[in-house]
């Protein structure tokens, strides 16, 4: 997998001071998208035991709420199976810390069993996730008043009390 960026000091793309881990990779390809140089899966920087340790490490200040993860896109499967293992270590190590997830998949559609972009880990990176942020950015319905998201289709999702109904109907976070 490589990477993007690393913010260290987000106050944009969750609640709270965050780091933010810009991924790479996309096969959505949203028109109007604001990280097109994302989409490439060899843009960037390979991301190593180094940039795990980097930004474990940018979470340990007690003002940091937590990690988001961006793209590029986060569930593309050769990155949930790198991106799996950094949320396992960062719920281990900072379990005070809450973890959002941005996707331009749909959960309800795309991330369940069966769906397109379901994988082996899918379950495992859903489960560590607090808030997932999920639809693809659709320019047409671009709207910069809304609350952590760029278009009126996307939905902020309270990934714990969804996936604790035992339903794949999404519990929403933010109206």
């Amino acid at each position: 997998m490589h990477y993007g960026t690393i913010k260290k000091y987000d106050i944009a793309d969750g609640e709270g001071v965050r780091v933010t881990l810009f991924v790479s990779g996309c096969t959505n390809r949203c028109p109007g998208c604001f990280q097109k140089e994302t989409w490439d899966f060899q843009y960037g920087q390979p991301y190593t035991e180094e940039t795990e340790a980097e930004i474990l490490e940018a979470l340990s200040p007690s003002y940091i709420e937590g990690l988001t993860l961006l793209g590029g896109e986060p569930f593309e499967p050769e990155n949930q199976r790198v991106l799996v293992h950094l949320l396992q270590r960062v719920h281990e190590q900072y379990p005070e810390k809450n973890i959002w997830s941005y996707t331009g998949f749909v959960y309800d559609r795309d991330l369940i069993p069966g769906g397109r972009k379901h994988c082996e880990v899918t379950d495992a990176m859903l489960d560590l996730i607090d808030v997932l942020v999920d639809g693809p950015f659709i320019e047409a319905q671009k709207d910069i008043s809304l609350a952590f998201r760029g278009s009126r289709n996307q939905r902020v999702i309270d990934l714990k009390k969804t996936r604790s109904t035992c339903s794949n109907v999404p519990v929403l976070y933010i109206q």
